[in-house]
């Protein structure tokens, strides 16, 4: 994650990573092993990662945005131990350098600070710009596409369902109507539109957050890509390999949640029948969820909500 370094337009942005150390160590880096960071951003938590192999060991990059990649390319082009691919972390078992196996796999999710930072890309409604929030703006549709097509109830439902959003309904309705006079095309008519629709009703929250963050996630396939990139790390890691993820709201960590739970070989019982049987261990959680400290949030407000979760690798192992 990235945070501003200063209030003056000109200072330059400072690369903050989330959890670094927690990550990191989360991943029991050996100097030859062979490591995967899916969501390179800006490169906080590779850099670490790279500080911590040897001579032997491989670092493979993923990002699915094209200015993402361009910083790691200027980073670490010239070292011989980095792989670097534009694409989405989900596909990562395509990468031939990936299914030769990985001891460790670490992904950072959700929107970026560069990306939340850098306004003209339409992730944020602190800012007037083209209404986009594309993670690669080189494939699929922005939201201004989405809300000029998607009927009333669609609108709503990724609004409820991504955003926890009380009031979707409304809100779709006044995009419908709205759509009919003058597509919604920037960052700022939407936001104006949410406000007069159903005003401010949470202190110190914009009453657009939640539909902003639906829309993001929605137009990104963010927890569909989520759920592959979990089943291809599977794939990949070796016995012993770690996976560490980084969450930031709830629907990504119980999604990751229920996934090593679902690969613990764990199983629920019932009361009115046979107890079912066990399936082999694929997974052992690390520890339990951990949590940014209080200095981390004082230093970084945007990691407030994240969550940790890490997971090993097992083979043929009981529950």
């Amino acid at each position: 994650m990235m945070n501003k370094a200063g209030c003056g337009v000109a200072e330059p942005l400072r690369h903050i990573p989330v959890m670094l150390g927690e990550a990191v160590e989360g991943l029991a880096v050996q100097a030859d092993g062979r490591y995967l960071d899916g969501t390179f951003g800006r490169g906080g938590h590779a850099r670490e990662v790279l500080s911590r192999l040897g001579p032997e060991g491989r670092l493979l990059l993923m990002d699915r945005d094209p200015q993402a990649i361009a910083a790691a390319r200027e980073a670490f082009a010239d070292d011989p131990r980095v792989s670097i691919r534009h694409a989405n972390f989900c596909t990562l078992g395509e990468w031939e350098l990936a299914r030769e196996g990985l001891d460790g796999i670490l992904l950072d999710l959700g929107v970026s600070s560069p990306q939340l930072d850098e306004s003209a890309r339409g992730f944020s409604f602190m800012a007037d710009a083209p209404l986009d929030m594309r993670m690669d703006p080189t494939q699929g549709e922005s939201v201004a596409d989405f809300l000029a097509h998607a009927d009333e109830a669609r609108i709503a439902e990724v609004l409820w369902q991504y955003g926890d959003e009380r009031f979707s309904r409304k809100i779709a309705r006044r995009i419908v109507e709205q759509r009919g006079e003058q597509p919604l095309q920037r960052t700022s008519e939407l936001a104006q539109l949410i406000e007069k629709a159903i005003g401010r009703r949470e202190p110190g929250k914009h009453p657009a957050t939640r539909s902003f963050q639906a829309l993001r996630i929605h137009v990104n396939a963010e927890l569909q890509s989520l759920q592959d990139g979990l089943q291809a790390a599977m794939s990949c890691l070796k016995p012993g390999g770690r996976l560490s993820v980084i969450s930031f709201h709830s629907l990504e960590d119980r999604m990751v949640k229920r996934f090593i739970r679902d690969h613990e070989g764990r199983v629920q019982g019932s009361r009115r029948g046979p107890p079912p049987a066990a399936s082999a261990a694929e997974l052992r959680a690390v520890g339990k969820a951990q949590f940014p400290s209080e200095a981390e949030v004082a230093l970084n407000v945007r990691s407030r909500s994240a969550v940790l979760r890490v997971a090993e690798r097992v083979c043929g192992e009981g529950p």
